[in-house]
């Protein structure tokens, strides 16, 4: 079954417009939790603008009581994560070519560009014990130049495809996207996805890509909470992923 991992960075967001510490970050990771969330994910930027450092801290310090759960820190190693790396060691940092002041992530690493100077990057992650997933666009002809890199895993940037949903081009979206798991696993890469995936559009996904192993949902699962409430959307994510089989 997939992993379903919550991603936190909006419900930061929200808290930081104000200076009452509400809502809580530590008490919607609880909440997830406690309704059956495999995997808390965070991503904190430069700018600290949604997750801030204490936050990450924090998480893996509650964390520590649910030794079944997995701690995923995303972000740019050239940037802060391997700070975070380095002291937390979590079970996973996913690598995302972000720059410094951009909007979301909205691409995946060019490896003839990029392999060469994450390779000693993912090397020391590992070492510390932490898995690497590297953040990429559904390339297929890709998938071996990250397996020579030393990742672990890929994240499949999910965007065209939620993009696609719904539209005469989702059946060749997908297909480019099982084209691309297909090819991952075949030179020994685990598989995640995420990025505007929701509660419309991922059971088609996992069905159409079945060898996605985690997939971590922020902006539309912290978007269903605010109407459903924390539990009952994780519920219902969870419900999602039982129905693609």
């Amino acid at each position: 079954m997939t992993a379903l991992s919550v991603n936190l960075n909006k419900v930061a967001l929200v808290r930081n417009t104000r200076h009452l510490g509400i809502p809580s970050v530590l008490r919607a990771a609880t909440v997830c939790l406690q309704a059956g969330a495999h995997g808390i994910t965070v991503h904190p930027r430069p700018d600290a603008r949604h997750i801030r450092a204490e936050d990450v801290y924090q998480l893996k310090e509650l964390l520590a009581d649910w030794p079944q759960v997995e701690f995923n820190i995303e972000g740019n190693p050239f940037q802060n994560l391997m700070d975070f790396a380095r002291v937390l060691r979590p079970h996973q940092c996913t690598f995302v070519p972000d720059s410094e002041d951009q909007f979301t992530s909205d691409h995946g690493w060019n490896m003839e560009k990029d392999g060469a100077r994450l390779q000693p990057l993912i090397a020391e992650a590992k070492a510390l014990g932490v898995r690497v997933s590297l953040f990429m666009n559904p390339l297929p002809q890709a998938m071996a130049a990250v397996k020579a890199a030393g990742a672990d895993r890929v994240e499949l940037y999910t965007e065209p495809y939620a993009r696609a949903h719904g539209t005469p081009f989702q059946s060749a979206v997908l297909a480019q996207f099982s084209a691309a798991a297909q090819a991952a696993q075949a030179v020994g890469l685990g598989v995640n996805a995420g990025h505007d995936l929701n509660r419309v559009n991922l059971t088609d996904f996992l069905r159409a890509v079945p060898q996605v192993q985690e997939v971590s949902i922020g902006h539309a699962l912290i978007s269903d909470a605010l109407e459903m409430g924390y539990a009952a959307t994780v519920k219902d994510y969870l419900r999602c992923v039982a129905d693609a089989g």
